[in-house]
């Protein structure tokens, strides 16, 4: 399995997605949207990001990963 993240619009939100919002500090703010499946495989993970030149970017910490790959962007339960 790996780990996919894009922009979508509002209107192509499923109505059985599920939608998390965030509110910055600054009052900015945005939604991480899922569908019910990969709920599943992703429940309890830490995203965080870093702007180091090396290995910055996104990190996934993912509790229910049995492996994972070196770069971090794929795993297996």
């Amino acid at each position: 399995m790996s780990y996919t993240m894009d922009f979508i619009q509002p209107q192509d939100v499923r109505e059985d997605d599920k939608a998390y919002a965030y509110t910055l500090a600054d009052g900015a703010g945005f939604q991480v949207v899922s569908d019910p499946k990969s709920l599943l495989y992703i429940y309890g993970l830490q995203l965080d990001f870093s702007t180091a030149l090396i290995g910055g970017g996104f990190n996934f910490t993912n509790p229910n990963a049995t492996q994972t790959c070196g770069c971090g962007s794929s795993f297996a339960v």
